[in-house]
């Protein structure tokens, strides 16, 4: 049954990577991406009832795939996939991907030929804890909805772009591919086994990224390549000193008791490095930003279930070996500053997608910062924030994208009243911004325990104070201009793709519903991993929190408000719209909406959102924060022993 199962989630996936890539025909992929989505999913569940377990079930047994050592085919697989990067670099004539292939591969060769000693694995190779069961579950259910919504979104994107032949069986090759090297890289107790599936997903996100070929999209391919590279080059030195050190590659042993001497600090510390880059913390946050030139599935799927989630599962899966040290004040330092940076830049935004991908940004330094603080409700707070981000982003990705291709534009101005063309679009738009802000739902009570654990840090506190309420101007300024309307106007249904409105009926129903079930995942799901070793002796044992939200009543609370919202709206339906707002008696007789302006010129009336560019453009934070962020970074290792 565990062979099964492991067998669905990681390798099902290339397997059926490559059906979509053999059988082009358009009708035969679409079954194929919608069946392995479906059988993820339920594979996921079933794990569920399996959690906690290792494999091989007996350490001393070494695992196979089709009678072939695991181990043997992940060294072969490395290399090969080095190889490739090493040829992107090297097509694209970019030095520093070719440099830190050639460096990852020769420190490759020096650990499986110099330093290991190639006898019987004493440990298994796969460990499932609560963890690594959120992780697949998000992988394999959200994912697997993006996907699927990705069926009549690339036909519809192919179609814009008037391509002489279709690239789909490629695109989904890569797209599926990705969801077995994320599942299989969660799940991973050997640390050849995570590199190898993180240097997977490194390569997916370049080749998705850049799939339109555009020059646009192959720049922004190409730096996400070496950001993402220098990102691998830095986890293997950290395997190799860790080996060093410790003498194994298993991640149970590193993590199972805190490290103070230097040395390991410093290879923690480029382990973390590694899931800074991975997660586009500051200041490596531009190669996630130019990803948004890719199709909407591929931001969908890079912010809310994969690539990003990695690093920070990176981090998070390895705070107990820091936890309570000057490196993990340091983590939690430069999460928060993300946390802070990256929300403030999101306020200079109009881009819907830019929006998206800043807050991406921002929520991810959060979980970052949780997992440097380390304490028990910090951890909390990191796998809440990681399982209702990941539901209510997936859902806002696909919304806007739904939303782009009905009015030809991502841009959130233009989204003004879009609740009277898109109905149901915008409806859902706003039930995904809701969940990402307001009590009772998940993130603002992954936020209360984050802050809160945060109380013994009186910087980390305050960035995460100012981080949290600048999340909402954004979110609520976005919100309140989908849903402005002229009063009197009919509204109609807008036809959607089944394969469309299915995976944003289910991603928003699933944003309510887990927020509801928060007791019962905090019971069931976070606590059994706090209480055991190693995260339980790390942090000091389970600890209750100060306060907490009583979720059910919040709940009756915000049924009967959309109650009240929803008969406002009926109301609003049937009142008719004023000629034109009141400005003083000067409106102009000629131009409906207009007044009378200079040199007795009618001028429209127009409204917008501020958006404060001369405080929170790009242009003006993006210098000074990277210059603050690589500061951070050296304190980092500067606090870990490097100097």
């Amino acid at each position: 049954m565990l062979d099964t199962l492991l067998f669905i989630l990681i390798v099902l996936p290339f397997l059926a990577g490559l059906g979509c890539y053999v059988l082009r025909a358009e009708g035969v992929r679409s079954l194929i991406v919608v069946a392995t989505g479906g059988i993820l999913a339920a594979a996921s569940v079933m794990l569920y009832f399996q959690t906690p377990f290792t494999y091989p079930v007996e350490a001393s047994v070494q695992a196979t795939l089709f009678g072939v050592s695991l181990d043997e085919i992940i060294m072969v697989a490395d290399f090969l996939l080095l190889a490739v990067i090493l040829y992107f670099g090297v097509r694209h004539k970019n030095a520093i991907i070719v440099a830190l292939a050639i460096l990852q591969g020769a420190l490759g060769a020096y650990l499986e030929f110099g330093l290991i000693e190639h006898a019987p694995k004493a440990y298994p190779t796969f460990v499932i804890d609560t963890l690594a069961l959120v992780m697949v579950l998000i992988i394999s259910i959200v994912g697997s909805l993006i996907c699927v919504f990705a069926i009549p979104y690339m036909k519809e994107h192919e179609h814009h772009l008037h391509l002489p032949a279709s690239k789909q069986p490629r695109f989904f090759l890569v797209l599926v591919a990705f969801l077995g090297a994320m599942n299989g890289l969660v799940m991973a107790n050997d640390l050849a086994y995570f590199y190898f599936f993180f240097e997977v997903t490194t390569l997916c996100s370049f080749l998705l990224i850049g799939h339109d070929e555009t020059e646009i999209a192959t720049k922004n391919a190409v730096r996400a390549l070496w950001m993402n590279s220098l990102g691998g080059a830095a986890l293997m030195i950290g395997i190799v000193w860790i080996y060093s050190e410790l003498g194994t590659l298993e991640i149970a042993k590193v993590i199972s008791q805190q490290h103070t001497s230097a040395a390991m600090l410093v290879a923690l510390g480029l382990l973390c490095f590694a899931g800074f880059t991975k997660a586009a913390q500051m200041p490596f946050q531009s190669w996630l930003l130019g990803a948004m030139v890719a199709p909407t599935p591929v931001s969908a799927l890079l912010h809310s279930s994969t690539m990003v989630k990695a690093g920070v599962y990176l981090v998070v899966r390895f705070a107990p070996a820091y936890a309570d040290t000057n490196l993990g004040l340091a983590v939690a330092l430069c999460g928060a500053f993300t946390f802070l940076g990256t929300a403030a830049l999101a306020v200079g935004q109009s881009n819907g997608k830019k929006i998206l991908a800043y807050s991406t940004i921002s929520n991810l330094g959060l979980i970052v910062a949780c997992a440097g603080i380390g304490t028990p409700t910090a951890i909390t707070a990191a796998i809440l924030i990681i399982i209702f981000h990941a539901v209510s982003k997936g859902l806002l990705f696909l919304c806007v994208g739904t939303i782009e291709h009905g009015i030809g534009s991502r841009d959130i101005e233009d989204m003004r009243g879009v609740y009277g063309k898109m109905p149901v679009t915008a409806l859902i738009t706003m039930a995904g911004v809701v969940t990402m802000i307001l009590p009772p739902f998940g993130m603002l009570l992954g936020k209360w325990m984050a802050i809160e654990s945060s109380a013994g840090s009186l910087f980390v506190i305050v960035m995460l104070a100012l981080g949290s309420a600048i999340t909402v101007l954004y979110w609520a300024r976005w919100a309140g201009g989908l849903m402005s309307v002229e009063g009197g106007e009919k509204f109609k249904t807008e036809s959607q793709a089944a394969l469309t409105r299915a995976p944003l009926m289910i991603l928003c129903f699933g944003a309510v519903v887990l927020s509801f079930l928060a007791p019962w995942i905090y019971s069931d799901m976070v606590v059994p991993l706090i209480k055991l070793s190693p995260y339980a002796v790390a942090a000091g044992g389970l600890q209750s929190g100060a306060g907490s939200f009583a979720v059910i009543p919040l709940f009756i609370v915000g049924l009967i408000g959309f109650g009240v919202a929803i008969n406002a709206l009926r109301k609003a339906r049937s009142s008719h719209a004023f000629d034109a707002p009141y400005m003083a008696g000067i409106q102009s007789p000629a131009v409906a909406g207009a007044y009378t302006g200079p040199m007795n010129k009618p001028v429209v009336v127009t409204t917008g959102n501020y958006y404060l560019s001369a405080v929170f453009g790009e242009e003006k934070l993006t210098p000074y924060g990277n210059f603050a962020a690589i500061a951070l970074l050296v304190l980092m290792f500067a606090l870990g022993g490097l100097f």
